[in-house]
């Protein structure tokens, strides 16, 4: 009987039954076919007297003709041998398998680690999670993948950090110090490590607090050229800019903005999108309330075409990069680049600035208007802290809302270049209308 050869073609034409089946090549190289239609290549053997069946890894015929051997036939038969020369020297290789397994386990290597921090860590507890899995994948994995974590020394980080700086990225290498700190100290608390090699790390490079706010003359001027049609930019984030300039919210948070979120003039933006993780109220004023229309989805939908999808935070600010600095923005894989373009005029005519800015802007024109700061926080989101968060549940609507609509007067003045009339301090008008009430209460 002629000897069984598997080949792709074979493989990929073995359909599933109602039972898992096998088949064999010889020598132990078998394939499984489950139920399901999942095909995993073995190694069936005998070793000391007992049957022993190593799976050498699952078939995807997806890799067929690929760049990659992962999932194909080749790498299992590659693994096959290996495993069949290890038997004829009196090596049990499943053993061996799951003795690796257990030595990673006790003690794994930085790229396990990295692994283990995103699934158990990050991804649960953070909305940003993929810029820590970026970071990963690109600075740290590829310098110390192989490395145990128990091996690395306070040394390895400076100079992992000093790298990341000589190759002009300063600022980056402080959030990749702060993402290793993070990362060490998970690694302490689940006892893969005994402490935390960042420990008395210091930021290599300085940075400087984020100050940029717009004047009125730049407000009016970025208002009056969203309207303009030269600008390199989809009427939607024309749009989402003007509406973060009016609410104040997180661009982020205005870019994603749903129909079922806004109830009237109330937007609600949900625990699962707020930075904070709580559900926070939104006063929606009638510049607001224009700026939204009557889109029945995504109010800032994606210029890609795609009517299930809103347009990514990112683009905001790439929009604003490649209208003031004439910077075109491309794609390269995974990788976003910014190409000059000197011969580009600065069409928006403001000093560099980012769509957070605005959002800065609007907290220091609220302040300017006597807004309570504790009130403007309110407005903004900002997480409460101390005791006062436990036990201060008041929902603050009529304050956000007097705050909102003071802003929206002081941004049409500022826009038209009329006087916004007498400005009205929300705290004592409140107060001389408690007054008033008590006034007649005595009477």
């Amino acid at each position: 009987m002629k000897k069984m050869v598997f080949t792709d073609i074979f493989i990929r034409k073995l359909k599933p039954e109602a039972k898992k089946f096998i088949r064999s090549e010889g020598n132990g190289f078998t394939i499984r076919v489950m139920p399901s239609g999942v095909k995993a290549f073995l190694y069936i053997y005998a070793f000391d007297g007992k049957r022993r069946e190593m799976v050498l890894g699952h078939y995807d015929p997806g890799y067929v003709n690929g760049t990659t051997n992962m999932g194909s036939l080749a790498e299992a038969r590659r693994k096959f041998e290996d495993a069949r020369r290890k038997v004829a020297s009196g090596i049990d290789p499943l053993a061996e398998k799951e003795l690796i397994a257990e030595e990673r386990r006790l003690a794994p290597t930085v790229e396990d680690l990295c692994d283990e921090y995103i699934k158990h860590w990050s991804k649960p507890r953070k909305k940003s999670w993929e810029n820590d899995e970026r970071t990963l994948n690109k600075d740290v994995i590829p310098a110390w993948s192989k490395i145990k974590a128990k091996d690395i020394r306070k040394r390895d980080i400076v100079l992992l950090l000093e790298g990341v700086v000589k190759r002009g990225s300063p600022i980056a290498a402080n959030r990749i110090r702060a993402l290793l700190h993070k990362m060490f100290t998970f690694a302490v608390d689940r006892d893969i490590i005994e402490s935390n090699p960042c420990a008395g790390v210091k930021p290599l490079s300085p940075e400087k607090p984020k100050e940029r706010v717009l004047s009125e003359e730049e407000i009016k001027t970025l208002w009056e050229n969203l309207d303009k049609t030269g600008l390199i930019m989809s009427p939607e984030i024309k749009r989402a800019l003007k509406l973060i300039l009016v609410t104040g919210q997180r661009p982020g948070e205005v870019a994603g903005m749903h129909r079922r979120e806004i109830n009237e003039r109330w937007w609600t933006i949900p625990s699962e999108r707020s930075k904070n993780g709580k559900a926070h109220r939104v006063y929606l004023t009638d510049t607001a309330q224009d700026i939204i229309g009557n889109g029945k989805e995504f109010i800032f939908l994606s210029p890609r075409g795609e009517l299930d999808r809103a347009i990514a935070a990112g683009a905001l600010h790439c929009a604003l990069r490649r209208n003031i600095k004439g910077q075109e923005y491309r794609r390269k894989g995974t990788k976003r680049t910014y190409k000059p373009k000197p011969e580009d005029p600065n069409r928006l005519g403001l000093a560099d600035f980012t769509p957070h800015d605005l959002r800065r802007t609007v907290a220091t024109r609220m302040a300017e208007l006597r807004v309570m700061e504790e009130i403007i926080d309110r407005v903004l989101n900002h997480s409460r802290r101390g005791i006062i968060r436990v036990y201060n549940h008041y929902a603050y609507d009529k304050e956000i809302k007097g705050a909102l609509e003071a802003w929206e007067r002081k941004l049409k003045s500022i826009i038209t270049g009329k006087g916004a009339g007498k400005v009205v301090n929300i705290q004592q008008r409140r107060k001389a209308v408690q007054n008033k009430r008590n006034n007649l209460d005595l009477e």
